[in-house]
This record gives C-alpha cells, structure tokens and sequence, in this order.
C-alpha cells in the first residue's frame, strides 16, 4: 500500500475525508490501522471528514468517533496545518477523490498542507486516484498569479486533465519546494473517464450526487457567481440551472440550437431547498449527460452564461462585489475578462478562442508532471 520502509513506523497524519476508500468501500483509516501503520491524527477539508457540511461552512475539529483519532479541520480557523497540529507528526498522506476542476478546493487544501510541510521537512505523500473526466481534454483559461485563490490555488485550467498527484508535483516543482511521494494509481490510463474505472462514484461533495454531476461542473459552477441558480437545494446541482424570470421553454430552445456536443436540454421548474431562490419556484432547464467523452464543459457553461445575457439582459447579473471589491465570478473564472465580456456584449466565441489558447499552451506545460499514458 505504502512504501513501508518510509512509513510503517513513523507516526502519519492523514489528510482526507469520505472518499479516502478502497475499492471495496473500505476506508483507508481503517486498512492503515488494521496493517499497522501509526496514524496518530486526521485532517479534514471543506465539508469535512464525512462531508456533510455545506459548501462554505467553516468546519471545527473533534474527534472522529470511530477511531478515537483528533480530526483538525483544514476549512475553519485556519485552512493550512499548524505547528501545533503537526508538532508529533512525521509524514502526512493525502488521500481524497478530486473531482477534475480547477475550482474545486481538495486540490487547494492539498497544496497548502504541501508547502507547509515542505517548510518543515515533513514527507508529503499523495495516494493519487483517478481524474473522473479523464486526462486528455484540457478546457479554459489558466489565472495570473494575482488571480489565485481558494477556488483556483494554482495557475491551471478549470480542466485541467490531471490527477492530484500530477497536480503535486507540478505545484512543488513550479514553487520550488520539496517534492511528494506519489503513489500511482494502477491500471488507469488518461482516456479513462471514471465509469471505467470500476470504482464506485461516492459523492465527493455534499452537491457531488453522481458522476453526470462532475461531467458539467467545471463550466456550470460558474454559474455561482450570478444570481442563476446553479441547482443547489436541488436533486441535481450544477445540472440544474434557473431563475424565477427564466423561461425554461426559451432557454432550452437556445441552447439546443448550438448543437453543444455530449448534452441534451429540458425546460425545467425547480425549488430550491436552499441556497439562492431557496423556497421559490423558478423556471430553467436541465442538462442531461449522454456522452460524456463528447461533453466540453468549459464551452457548456460559457454558451449558457451567454444565453442568459442575451435572453435576459435587464435580468442576468453578477453577484454583488465583496468588501474589497472582487467579484466571486472572477476568482471562479481566473479573472475578470469574462466578466467583461458579457458585459460588454462580445459574442462567446471571442473568449473561447483567447481560452482555447492558453489551454492548449498548458498541455505542453504539464507534459513533464504526467504520470500516466
């Protein structure tokens, strides 16, 4: 399982959650203790250890009441582990399954225990697990340094195409600091999608119900920066999309006319049991999965913010600024240049063409940091 000659008797932190599982839904805690290993805390990232808390929540620690292990949360008063936290620890492990979007804060977490452990001369070792969308495809922009943030740690792409141990070995090469330990993945191959993998989907996220979810999710979860629904409250996020002053019936009708490949449209009304429009009816449509090699995200989320500007332009905003005056849409996006281009009226394919640039530069980036064919 692990390089035993490195590990067995050291005392390892375990940075993961609920989808640190084996194929036959063990949790890796508990093979870790069964073979001996010394697993002496966990750590647990937004949602946290068993991943029910909302998005956004700030998670305290406790103890896991299985173990009896400390659980220091990585999404609560602090977002990298402490001194404290690691005082008697001497190799931490992440084991946790990514969802394949840049947008999505395990890889975050995973980077900021990296640096802080490299500071400390502490082994870092990822237990890598599959891409669900694959490796090959690469979609959108890649942020300028000053853009990075929790939703977006490192300049790549909103697909990246990469799994978390890559990913790792990227950030400690382009940052200078010590390299994990990876432990491959066996048998998974770039043109996997996770249906091929024989694994078992485990929501990664309270708002990560199945693998058709994760299809959509790097191109409509920008949707989180507007006032549109992006379907949360709802039995299928990020698939779901609406307002009380969207027709779904117009909508839909759009957005087939673009022939967008992998998707199919269906004028929807939804209520939301929380988040935005939480208790009110609002009409939209719903995105349904039918071939996800052929699906291209990026492209679907930026043709349906589009749509909705040009549908409802008195209607489609942009959620309000924050204190220091960024908008959450531009950390989603890497920027504010899409922003900008709705706002300008551009049609999509100015900003697809300026996305599809710089994607195909990062696949010649993160050819030295693949692990597999």
């Amino acid at each position: 399982m692990l390089r035993e000659e490195l590990f067995k008797d050291r005392s390892i932190g375990l940075l993961t959650n609920h989808t640190g599982l084996n194929r036959d839904l063990v949790s890796n805690v508990d093979l870790m203790l069964s073979a001996g290993y010394r697993v002496r805390a966990l750590f647990s990232p937004e949602h946290g250890l068993f991943g029910y808390h909302a998005d956004g929540a700030s998670v305290s620690g406790h103890r896991d009441p299985h173990t009896g292990l400390p659980v220091y949360s990585l999404y609560g008063s602090t977002q990298a582990p402490t001194g404290e936290m690691l005082r008697e620890i001497d190799a931490v492990i992440f084991d946790i399954q990514d969802i394949g979007a840049r947008y999505y804060t395990y890889v975050s977490t995973m980077i900021l225990a990296l640096e802080e452990c490299s500071k400390r001369g502490i082994p870092f070792v990822v237990l890598d697990r599959p891409n669900p969308l694959g490796g090959e495809v690469v979609e959108g922009n890649v942020p300028d340094e000053k853009w990075l943030s929790f939703v977006g740690a490192h300049p790549i792409p909103q697909r990246h195409g990469m799994t978390v141990g890559e990913i790792a070995t990227m950030v400690a090469h382009e940052r200078r600091i010590e390299a994990p330990v990876v432990v491959p993945v066996e048998g998974w191959k770039r043109r996997m999608y996770f249906p091929e993998t024989g694994l078992h989907w485990v929501p990664t996220s309270p708002n990560a119900p199945t693998f058709d979810m994760a299809v959509v999710y790097p191109g409509t979860c920008l949707l989180e920066g507007t006032t549109v629904s992006e379907g949360r409250g709802t039995t299928w996020p990020f698939q779901y999309i609406g307002a009380p002053w969207v027709d779904g019936y117009a909508l839909a009708s759009h957005l087939k006319g673009l022939n967008l490949p992998g998707v199919l449209f269906r004028p929807v009304y939804f209520r939301p049991a929380f988040g935005k429009w939480s208790g009110e009816v609002v009409g939209g449509v719903a995105t349904h999965v039918v071939k996800a090699e052929e699906v291209r995200p990026v492209e679907l989320g930026i043709q349906i913010l589009f749509a909705l500007r040009d549908l409802y332009p008195e209607r489609f905003q942009f959620r309000p600024s924050s204190a220091n005056g960024a908008y959450f849409f531009d950390l989603l996006a890497g920027g504010p240049e899409l922003r900008e281009s709705l706002q300008n009226g551009d049609p999509p394919g100015k900003i697809l063409e300026e996305w599809d640039a710089q994607a195909r530069a990062f696949v010649e980036r993160r050819r030295p940091y693949l692990i597999y064919d």
